[in-house]
């Protein structure tokens, strides 16, 4: 428990003293919800054993002073509760803060390899785990163990022989709740959000291919895994009930037994001589206060489970944020010329028995296109990624006018690229928001002219509310053909001396595709450009075609050179135009 406090302790910043005032008030509030309970017992023996006028008796003031108590009791466990939040509320926003913070600073790849369901899931659901247990649960243990330790006390002082006998439900109670609450039990808990979290996970994929789904015509069965998580959560959950249905009913039987122990006891107490109305007016204080027992034993029980969520929420969080971020150099240097050199460069992914690259050699001369040809997973787009640093290269280095990219700022480096990829992101925000995204000082003029330069100009007019419609919104959607071309504004308007598209017209039909060709000829003219397509006209006119096999480059020259070579470039090209050729 101590290590756990430790490690919320570090993202409460200033508001650490809040959660130690918590418990100790937490604390004194247990043993003040006691009194009432007492007063009322003095009330009822008064009224079971006055002789004379009650008005002579301190009837009243009893009552007005457990009228007192508990205001005042009310009014403290109000303070208890606003430092517990408080603090609650500090850390589980530094978490999300802090998780943001160190993905923010991850490598760009890194994305590439992560769910986005599974990311959201820990960092919002996860972190909200550590919620209850610092707002409620570990303020309630300290009045928890406080109180049922007054109450005993109470118990035992009042008459020693009800007093023991109310202990026996107790200890029955407390044997069944230690059962319930041995650590060897978290496997479940462990289990159970290794569930959530996949669930999560596939949700959000699910989700994703709905479009499909509803082209093909098939059902959530065609979607096997999300099917599959649903399955498996709602099995562990049910053979967990069942599991602990008899222990639970047992504890609620135990800690509820106390009338059916202190009753006939009372009876044997008065049949050996006890005067009636004292023992009478004990047991009611017996009946009234034991219960506040199995009250605080729940608390207790819900501290051991409720401890591990929040630390495995830590753990969850900070293991998806340990990924380290790329070195950056103490002295960054600044690129003078764009002209990009792969020298020797080799690059393994993580946990792959071999390179993605290996050895691979490249110049792109400033100005220049060069593009990147090779069947599906041949190393193409690992080696574009890498010149942005997506990924640091295991072997060699990447050059930008001559300088590693290691040793250039990471931002000044970001300036210097555009992308363009096959997937596009745009934010449901407006389009001159999506479109500043490329530089977000730019004046109204500037976007209008690279929305006219990426050909987006008919989309725009079209709009209700033009560049300030939002995506998204009252049934207003692009197509992925025209996300592309907003996307290629975007990319215009940052103006960057280099480009890398990675299959920029892959889902565009015959009419966008041509027009997203008309906007990447203004965005490149000039440019630094890297090019990925497996449509091979698109590359036919680059000033080197680069052929990539198995993570190597296999052959490199124009489009005639290569034809003549009569090797993977001819094969690759006769294929292709028979693929085009193909009717159905």
């Amino acid at each position: 428990m101590i290590k756990t406090l430790k490690r919320l302790g570090a993202y409460m910043g200033g508001r650490k003293w809040l959660l130690p005032c918590s418990v100790g008030l937490s604390a004194v509030h247990g043993l003040l919800a006691l009194v009432p309970f007492v007063l009322l017992w003095l009330v009822v023996r008064t009224l079971l054993t006055a002789e004379g006028n009650l008005a002579q008796t301190p009837l009243w003031d009893y009552a007005l002073a457990a009228f007192v108590v508990s205001v005042a009791g009310v009014a403290l466990y109000f303070v208890v509760l606003m430092c517990s939040h408080l603090a609650a509320f500090r850390v589980e926003t530094n978490m999300r803060r802090r998780a943001m913070e160190r993905l923010m600073r991850a490598p760009l790849g890194f994305f590439d390899t992560q769910s986005t369901g599974r990311m959201r899931k820990i960092i919002d659901e996860d972190s909200a785990q550590t919620h209850t247990f610092l707002a409620h649960i570990l303020p309630d243990v300290a009045g928890s163990v406080v109180a049922p330790i007054g109450v005993i006390v109470l118990l035992l002082a009042v008459d020693w022989q009800l007093g023991l006998a109310s202990m026996l439900p107790i200890v029955g109670a407390f044997a069944i709740m230690g059962y319930m609450t041995n650590p060897k039990n978290n496997d479940f808990q462990r289990l159970y959000l290794d569930a959530q979290e996949k669930m999560s996970a596939e949700a959000v994929e699910y989700v994703r291919g709905i479009p499909v789904v509803k082209v093909f015509q098939q059902t959530v069965f065609s979607f096997k895994r999300f099917y599959n998580s649903i399955i498996n959560y709602r099995d562990l959950v049910i053979q967990y009930t069942l599991q602990w249905r008899s222990p639970m009913s047992g504890y609620i039987v135990a800690i509820n037994a106390f009338a059916f122990v202190l009753v006939p006891v009372g009876i044997l107490l008065m049949a050996h001589g006890s005067r009636p109305s004292v023992v009478v007016a004990d047991v009611v204080l017996y009946v009234l206060i034991a219960p506040v027992i199995s009250g605080n034993i729940m608390k207790m029980m819900y501290l051991s489970q409720n401890l591990f969520m929040a630390n495995e929420a830590v753990e969850r969080l900070e293991r998806l944020t340990s990924v380290v971020p790329l070195p950056e150099s103490a002295t960054p240097k600044t690129a003078e010329s764009f002209d990009i050199r792969l020298e020797q460069v080799s690059f393994r992914y993580e946990g792959a028995e071999r390179d993605a690259v290996s050895h691979i050699s490249l110049t792109i001369p400033e100005g220049k296109t060069v593009a990147l040809v090779g069947a599906s997973g041949s190393g193409k787009t690992t080696i574009a990624r890498l010149i942005p640093r997506f990924w640091d290269v295991r072997e060699g280095c990447v050059r930008i006018g001559g300088i590693d990219v290691r040793q250039i700022d990471r931002g000044e480096l970001m300036r210097n690229i555009s992308f363009v990829f096959q997937n596009t992101r745009l934010f449901k925000t407006s389009i001159l928001e999506n479109v500043r995204y490329g530089s977000p000082d730019a004046t109204i003029e500037q976007v209008n002219c690279a929305i006219d330069l990426s050909q987006s100009r008919e989309i725009i007019d079209r709009l209700p509310q033009g560049l300030h419609t939002v995506i998204g919104s009252e049934g207003t959607y692009l197509s992925g053909g025209e996300q592309q071309r907003i996307v290629l504004a975007r990319a215009l308007l940052k103006n960057a001396p280099i480009v890398v598209l990675d299959e920029a017209t892959a889902f565009a039909d015959p009419e966008n595709e041509h027009l997203i060709r008309q906007a990447l000829s203004h965005l490149t003219r000039g440019k630094t450009v890297l090019m990925i397509a497996h449509r091979l006209t698109t590359v036919r006119d680059a000033d080197n075609i680069v052929v990539v096999d198995g993570g190597k480059i296999v052959e490199q020259g124009t489009h005639d050179e290569l034809m003549a070579l009569q090797a993977h470039y001819y094969k690759m090209w006769n294929e292709y135009q028979k693929s085009v050729a193909w009717k159905l």
